[in-house]
């Protein structure tokens, strides 16, 4: 036990441990408010979709940023790359819902369509205008995480920080008039709520949080922060309330217990979390079935 604590404190002494512990936490917390929502309204084909869309927009993005370094360096060092990678899976986030609400095309087809399709796009970008010597390594990083925390600097803490106190913000802010949405729409709609508006904001607080959390699970792997917390929660809870609590209590446990485990084995941050989410579901669903509350 000794030696656990002094491993433990010999790593949080550096200061980039200590940003990728923050970070991890408060993308966990977004991500399992968000989660919710989304599984309620069975929305989390939006959060896989978008996933998969925010690979293409970092290709394009690092493509743009070697543009940048060549011809206008100072610009590259003002913006970067997150606000266009934000920009352009927002615009897919909204491009997802208003398709998807096309009869002639339904919304599982879109989510396949635009998915594919971007995954495929950045992947051709990235080798006709590589960005660095090792592609194949950019590439597993920006689709399963990053293998180590040293990538995660304060600058990423940050943004993590702004991010996540406007999702909270939100999710606060609007809590009723998500609840109304998420559990009926069409009354929503009938007692004068604007119900898209409501779908809208959330698609766009889903690319956010993705975005967020692209340098650390990576874009194959985020869904799993949005879902497994939300459905692991419904296994024991049944209310809107009761369910959104604990789902953040829980991301946030498995993301702390995920980074303690990657950091003291050595495995990947994002793919590690994500298995923890994945037991803690596990054990939910075996505490659901023998209470005998289990929910669909």
């Amino acid at each position: 036990m000794t030696w656990f604590f002094e491993t433990l404190g010999s790593y949080f002494a550096y200061p980039f441990v200590r940003y990728a512990t923050v970070a991890v936490i408060l993308i966990a917390l977004c991500a399992s408010l968000l989660g919710v929502p989304l599984v309620l309204k069975r929305f989390s084909f939006i959060g896989d979709g978008l996933s998969h869309v925010a690979f293409g927009a970092m290709a394009v993005a690092a493509v743009l940023n070697t543009a940048e370094k060549t011809f206008f360096p100072e610009l590259f060092e003002k913006i970067g790359q997150t606000p266009l990678v934000l920009l352009l899976t927002m615009a897919a986030a909204i491009l997802l819902l208003r398709t998807g609400q096309n009869t002639k095309i339904k919304g599982d087809a879109v989510v396949a369509m635009i998915s594919v399709g971007a995954l495929a796009f950045g992947y051709l970008l990235l080798h006709l205008f590589p960005t660095s010597s090792n592609i194949t390594g950019d590439v597993c990083s920006t689709l399963f995480g990053s293998t180590s925390i040293l990538t995660l600097t304060r600058a990423d803490v940050v943004f993590s920080a702004v991010m996540a106190l406007l999702v909270a913000i939100v999710f606060l802010f609007f809590y009723r008039k998500i609840f109304s949405v998420t559990f009926d729409e069409d009354f929503s709609r009938a007692t004068g709520t604007r119900a898209g508006a409501y779908n809208l904001l959330i698609a766009v607080v889903t690319a956010v949080v993705i975005v967020m959390a692209m340098n650390l699970v990576g874009s194959l792997l985020i869904s799993a922060l949005v879902v497994f917390p939300a459905l692991s929660a419904m296994r024991i809870f049944k209310s809107f309330r009761a369910v959104t609590i604990c789902a953040a209590v829980l991301s946030v446990a498995a993301a702390a217990v995920g980074i303690l485990i990657s950091l003291l084995a050595v495995t990947p941050t994002g793919a590690t979390i994500v298995a923890v989410d994945g037991i803690v579901f596990l054990l939910f669903s075996l505490a659901g079935l023998i209470r005998g509350g289990t929910r669909a």
